[in-house]
């Protein structure tokens, strides 16, 4: 089979049998399809698309690039993925929720690029965290703790790292079957039972209009039920930020206050509906919801989150001492607006890029971030603000990027007279 005439009939519109679906697979693995040749693939896969089958097959193919984890436990295996945002912590809250309600939670996450935040880079914050252990050590801490959330390692769908830095080089990241099958073939590795998705739409979100988020997690329900990975999408509102905070250590401060009882209501609202919804895929109970804020009001969850810093090399005292260990921004200053009045509307992408542009977000895969920097105290869309409550408060590096974020601010947050009109938080379920 030759790679350049597999490619040429993607080219032309044809649809992909599983064997040259394989072999293009292997080849990425192994190297002996060149970079330009898996350039050229994925954009006729962006121009031509793949149907349902293709997808399904390319998904697995990449899913068996690498290993493919297995459990021997005595509780369903259980994940959830976002498809990324700005102010995004509900991992570290939901893994240890679904973990104190008896699964196991074996979450491979990933770093943040230009507005958006990452997992991955929230608890490199956590000093001596481990979050690349190899798979005994994964395996042991979901076994002992029920949950750790930790980064994608070279065994698990080596195919999918070497296709996304192409697509992120030839301009096809935005390709629908590329994404389903990035997302989908780290999860099928990860040896899960079932999955929750939290596709965003609005302003921070990957996929800003809300028709691409369906359809994306329309896809995404097909293509992992195809792969035999029982799948709910929750449709979500990313037109401000989720929570209170946006940066890395401050998004980890917020997460164990949140685990402690201080809880914004949309952050509260998504975080227990993706939990509820994998509490009850799983078997685990018949009132999902119920059992989550039973496991965050006794304090269960708190002790999992706690438990799974500790065994992956962070500190024992994270939860009960967390400024202890966090890293703090030398400069703090509040963002007034320019006038007082009522938030009608964010431009949630923008306040992302104000936290990129502090250092707290990669423009570039290989920047280095400063884990202290972000923003807090983030004033959600209804609320009044004016001297005496700023749009938010800002910790940078310096007082000129500080400066700069506040100027940057003020462009991307509208304050007027009239309230919004209210938007659920969650707008849709597919299943």
């Amino acid at each position: 089979m030759l790679a350049s005439e597999v490619i040429r009939r993607k080219r032309d519109g044809h649809a992909l049998t599983r064997e040259e679906i394989d072999f293009l697979v292997a080849g990425i693995t192994d190297g002996s399809l060149s970079g330009a040749q898996v350039g050229a693939l994925a954009m006729a896969m962006f121009l031509r698309g793949m149907d349902t089958r293709e997808r399904v097959e390319l998904t697995e193919a990449m899913t068996r690039s690498g290993e493919v984890l297995e459990w021997d436990l005595d509780r369903p295996v259980l994940d959830k993925h976002s498809t990324g945002g700005v102010g995004d912590k509900v991992s570290l809250m939901l893994a240890p929720i679904v973990a104190a309600c008896g699964g196991a939670v074996p979450m491979i996450s990933g770093r943040g690029l230009g507005h958006t935040g990452g997992t991955l880079d929230k608890l490199d914050t956590i000093p001596g965290y481990v979050s690349q252990p190899d798979i005994e050590r994964l395996q042991r801490v979901v076994a002992d703790v029920g949950c750790a959330i930790v980064g994608q390692t070279a065994e698990v769908a080596p195919a999918d790292r070497r296709l996304y830095a192409i697509r992120d080089a030839t301009g096809t990241v935005e390709s629908l079957p590329l994404i389903v099958a990035s997302i989908l073939s780290k999860k099928l590795a990860g040896g899960l039972d079932a999955l929750v998705m939290d596709v965003k739409f609005g302003s921070g979100a990957f996929l800003a209009a809300r028709e691409d988020a369906d359809e994306l997690a329309q896809a995404l329900v097909d293509v992992a039920g195809g792969a035999g990975l029982p799948t709910v999408a929750l449709l979500t509102d990313m037109d401000q930020v989720l929570g209170t905070t946006a940066g890395n250590a401050v998004e980890v401060r917020e997460a164990i206050d949140y685990l402690r009882g201080r809880r914004e209501p949309r952050l509260h609202e998504v975080t227990v509906a993706l939990a509820a919804s994998l509490i009850e895929q799983g078997g685990l109970a018949e009132d999902g919801r119920a059992a989550a804020e039973r496991a965050l009001e006794s304090g269960a969850a708190a002790e999992r989150f706690a438990a799974m810093v500790a065994a992956l090399g962070g500190p024992t005292d994270l939860v009960e001492a967390p400024d202890r260990h966090l890293a703090a921004a030398p400069v703090v200053r509040a963002a007034a607006p320019e006038r007082a009045g009522l938030v009608t509307a964010m431009d949630c992408r923008a306040v992302g890029l104000v936290v990129t542009g502090l250092g707290g977000n990669r423009r570039h895969e290989e920047d280095v971030i400063d884990p202290a920097v972000g923003l807090t105290e983030i004033a959600p869309t209804g609320a009044e603000v004016g001297p005496d409550r700023p749009l938010a408060v800002v910790h940078a590096a310096s007082e000129s990027a500080a400066d700069e974020a506040i100027h940057a601010l003020r462009a991307a947050v509208t304050v007027h007279d009239e309230p919004p009109p209210a938007r659920p938080v969650i707008a849709g379920k597919i299943a």
